[in-house]
């Protein structure tokens, strides 16, 4: 699987680094290996992982086999997104 940055977020990962120190191989382990996948809007995908005491979200498009970086953010609000898996015991 390739990945594609778009000029955006490149530019918002530059800022989380110099922010949090989120570097790009970081983010492109997470659309490779994220520890959760929600749904966004318009077919878009979120890759999302708890990390610096919040979480780090980011967008992206499939196209064909490859992930489409749309944009990279951190947020300190993990309860309204991250998606806790429901057990049916």
């Amino acid at each position: 699987m390739k990945i594609i940055w778009t000029i955006h977020a490149e530019e918002r990962q530059r800022q989380w680094e110099k922010k949090y120190g989120i570097a790009k191989q970081e983010v492109e382990n997470l659309v490779s290996n994220p520890e959760q996948t929600v749904p966004g809007d318009l077919g878009v995908r979120v890759a999302q992982r708890k990390t610096r005491n919040g979480l780090l979200r980011v967008p992206f498009l499939e196209i064909d086999m490859d992930r489409k970086v749309l944009t990279v953010y951190w947020t300190s609000k993990i309860q309204k997104y991250w998606k806790e898996e429901k057990n049916e015991d």
